[in-house]
């Protein structure tokens, strides 16, 4: 299991599934999209609209891009 980065910032929070732990499976607020006080992410920074998070229970890190305001291409330009 990775540490916690040193960019954790319980004031910079996102409320996105982690794709590596089920850890808000059950909870019904999450599972009705909205944001619950236990299951947060860190949100280590961001570039527009790419999120990039932590998950403080399995210490995941990955991205998530939420296709909001200004989104990046996938073609080569």
């Amino acid at each position: 299991m990775l540490p916690l980065d040193p960019q954790a910032d319980a004031g910079r929070r996102a409320w996105v599934a982690c794709p590596n732990c089920a850890a808000r499976s059950g909870c019904a607020r999450c599972e009705q999209g909205r944001g619950c006080t236990r299951h947060w992410r860190y949100l280590l920074s961001n570039t527009g609209s790419l999120l990039h998070l932590q998950c403080p229970a399995c210490t995941h890190v990955w991205t998530h891009e939420t296709h909001f305001g200004a989104t990046r291409s996938r073609r080569p330009r």
